[in-house]
């Protein structure tokens, strides 16, 4: 069983009654995250919801980085780059007591007053809770960004799989996927 699911149902690319939609893409994410508006704040996730699949939230607090000039950590006017996560989607496989779950997010990154144009890594992490809140399984990834000279606005997107053991007596909708930006790198904030 695979289903491209969310936690909003009827988004950008569900809609319909039925589970079976298309699955995770990093074109269909980068789609969604150009057609945000740069102005609204907060995550809106795609597809539909679907009750057995883990849930997939972005972390309230690390759903944004921002990078700032050497030394100048905190300072508004020395921002160089901010990345921000707008949109996730999720497709559930079930195999056995385990689910596999390929996840994709995407988002935006924003030049900054001290900003130059080049490129940019993003660290992401994604960590798995059971109903308990106990750490089950974690990936982390690494999304390259290029923000062009005449681009203060670059998009991005990632597609990844993520899978875990679900203990007897346990259903996998019990479960929760958490997305953020590590901040802990140099330089970020």
């Amino acid at each position: 069983m695979s289903s491209l699911t969310s936690g909003l149902g009827g988004g950008m690319f569900g809609g319909s009654s039925n589970p079976q939609v298309s699955a995770v893409s990093e074109d269909q994410l980068l789609d969604a995250a150009k057609s945000s508006d740069p102005n609204a704040t907060g995550s809106t996730n795609v597809g539909e919801v679907e009750a057995g699949c883990p849930r997939l939230k972005i972390a309230p607090h690390d759903n944004y980085i921002t990078f700032y000039e050497q030394g100048h950590v905190g300072d508004a006017l020395s921002v160089t780059q901010r990345g921000e996560i707008t949109k996730t989607a999720r497709e559930c496989h079930f195999e056995g007591g385990r689910v596999v779950v390929k996840y994709g997010f995407s988002g935006r990154v924003l030049l900054g007053p001290k900003g130059q144009p080049g490129g940019l890594t993003l660290p992401v992490v994604v960590v798995v809770h059971d109903s308990k809140q106990q750490r089950v399984a974690t990936d982390s990834v690494k999304v390259d960004v290029n923000i062009g000279a005449n681009r203060p606005i670059s998009y991005f997107s990632a597609v990844h799989t993520v899978s875990f053991s679900v203990p007897e007596g346990s259903r996998a909708g019990e479960f929760e996927l958490v997305i953020g930006f590590d901040s802990r790198p140099s330089g970020s904030g």
